[in-house]
């Protein structure tokens, strides 16, 4: 479990292939590793990977074919990677709780500056549009983030300069593909209304 707080940017050095996936080196780029041993998770721009192997700064996973196949930027070296260690029972939780499980990918329609901030939109896939609503949370390449607005399947959120330059959505523009993962409490609710329609049809 995670909160969307990014601790670092870190990057993509090396892809070794696999017979169904592949093995990623990153470059943790100043993350504190002192509490991180083999078989911890970290979360990599939302998705959740288990530590495989260290090397000093170095981290090493092993991503299957199936992650690959629905997410974005981890199968490119270069990649900058938002990372975020798995919480502790103790810790703050400053974002939302984030589970590290893709739900979509996303595609940017705007990122563009508006004052002092950024104005960011995404239109999210059919799948999990109708889970995401106005001043509601929503994870975007692991960052825990706020919607301001929702119209169909597009979404707008406003980035703060921190957030802008802690981050790798720096980068984003027009075309961009983002991780999404919807708030784990649109997520049951859905599935107790659900429910309770099966119930409701067993019984009629």
């Amino acid at each position: 479990m995670f909160s969307g707080i990014v601790a670092a940017v870190g990057r993509i050095e090396h892809i070794e292939p696999l017979a169904d996936g592949i093995r990623l080196t990153v470059d943790t780029n100043g993350l504190d590793l002192s509490d991180v041993i083999v078989g911890d998770s970290v979360a990599h721009s939302g998705v959740c990977l288990t530590v495989v192997e260290m090397n000093g700064l170095r981290l090493k996973y092993d991503v299957s074919r199936e992650t690959l196949n629905c997410t974005v930027g981890l199968d490119a070296v270069g990649n900058e990677v938002n990372l975020e260690k798995a919480l502790r029972l103790a810790d703050r939780l400053g974002g939302h709780l984030v589970t590290g499980h893709v739900d979509g990918v996303g595609e940017v329609v705007k990122f563009a500056p508006v004052g002092e901030s950024h104005e960011l939109v995404i239109r999210a896939p059919a799948a999990i549009a109708g889970y995401i609503a106005k001043k509601g949370s929503i994870t975007v390449n692991g960052v825990s983030l706020t919607v301001n607005r929702v119209e169909g399947r597009d979404f707008w959120i406003n980035l703060i300069p921190h957030t802008v330059a802690m981050t790798n959505l720096k980068h984003l523009q027009a075309g961009s593909k983002v991780n999404l993962e919807i708030d784990l409490i649109a997520r049951y609710v859905e599935r107790m209304l659900a429910w309770r329609s099966e119930e409701a049809a067993a019984q009629g």
